[in-house]
């Protein structure tokens, strides 16, 4: 089985082809550009931008694949949780492709194509384990004992790591996307300089808080910037101090989570997980728990065609598909979805 997937749910437009023999195929397409003279995603323009660049992926990837339309056996399309207006692009080219084609369909959950982008990766994890998703818009700690049998453990109770990220960029004055602007800074800073605090560690529990850690940035740049000698250097101390927390509750929590479940084996998916810093601490933290780690690919933690491609063929290889009138949602929780 082939299956086309398109994801379109934000700020990247992507597509891919997965099969049998593996990933034949993907592209994908970045709007920072267009987003970067407002700071931030504007959802109007990200839908306009999705309706010009879908299509012309699609081609692109089935030529990559050497793949006519009429060997294409069925079509993902990411149905939520996301902007509506960019998730309806592709919900109506994902429908209309498959309609034409008279092949079968299927909305995928965002945040299941995250949590199964390891998966396409050698080795792949075997089930159960831990997956943490860490991203601009979720965080997340998810038992996974089986494709579809998802249970939240924690999740963020205000700002998502990633969003973290990028608010405290914007008070630094880095320009977007922050998160990973923020980590190259944080590079430069001293570790010893400030140590913010290690929200929600110090109790019972798996979920999380980021949005103090932005405050309390916010305050520290306050208080240390106009007598700083260097205020450059006074920024990327900040900016390591923020980085160090942030990374620091993920591995206490991922730890936590572990522990408590008995499983040996994390994963960690979503645009954060690129995050060095964060990829080595986990590494360290789990080792000593006599546990292993996986990640996708840096291309694969942002968002991409390629996972939402492979979360779609493992449905619709068991035969589950949705109706042609099947609707996206912005919001969709993770534990709603149908176990395969």
């Amino acid at each position: 089985m082939r299956v086309l997937g398109i994801e379109t749910s934000c700020d990247e437009t992507g597509v891919a082809v997965y099969g049998d023999d593996g990933l034949l195929a993907h592209a994908i397409y970045s709007q920072i550009e267009i987003h970067a003279q407002y700071g931030g995603v504007v959802p109007e323009l990200a839908s306009r931008d999705h309706v010009r660049k879908t299509l012309p992926l699609i081609r692109q990837v089935l030529d990559e694949a050497s793949l006519p339309a009429t060997l294409i056996d069925g079509v993902a399309f990411t149905a939520g949780p996301g902007l509506i207006g960019a998730l309806l692009v592709g919900a109506a080219l994902g429908r209309s492709l498959a309609w034409g084609w008279g092949k079968p369909a299927i909305g995928v959950h965002h945040m299941e194509g995250h949590l199964l982008a390891p998966l396409i990766e050698k080795p792949a994890p075997a089930f159960p384990f831990i997956a943490l998703l860490v991203s601009g818009g979720h965080t997340q700690l998810v038992d996974v004992t089986g494709i579809g049998r998802y249970r939240i453990l924690g999740e963020s109770l205000d700002d998502a790591a990633g969003e973290a990220f990028d608010k405290t960029a914007k008070i630094l004055g880095l320009p977007y996307p922050g998160g990973p602007e923020l980590a190259t800074l944080a590079e430069q800073g001293d570790p010893r300089r400030f140590r913010f605090p290690r929200p929600m560690t110090d109790r019972p529990g798996l979920d999380f808080s980021f949005s103090g850690l932005k405050t309390f940035a916010l305050n520290t740049l306050h208080q240390e910037l106009p007598d700083a000698a260097d205020q450059s250097q006074t920024r990327a101390d900040i900016a390591r101090a923020f980085e160090e927390a942030v990374v620091d509750t993920l591995v206490i929590k991922c730890r936590r989570a572990l522990r408590e479940t008995g499983h040996r084996r994390l994963i960690l998916a979503g645009g954060v997980s690129a995050n060095r810093r964060l990829r080595e601490r986990m590494d360290a933290a789990i080792a000593a728990e006599g546990g292993e780690t996986f990640y996708p690919r840096p291309v694969f933690c942002t968002d991409n065609g390629a996972m939402i491609a492979f979360a779609g063929w493992q449905r619709l290889r068991v035969g589950q598909c949705d109706p042609l009138s099947f609707k996206p949602r912005a919001r969709w929780p993770l534990e709603d979805l149908t176990a395969v």
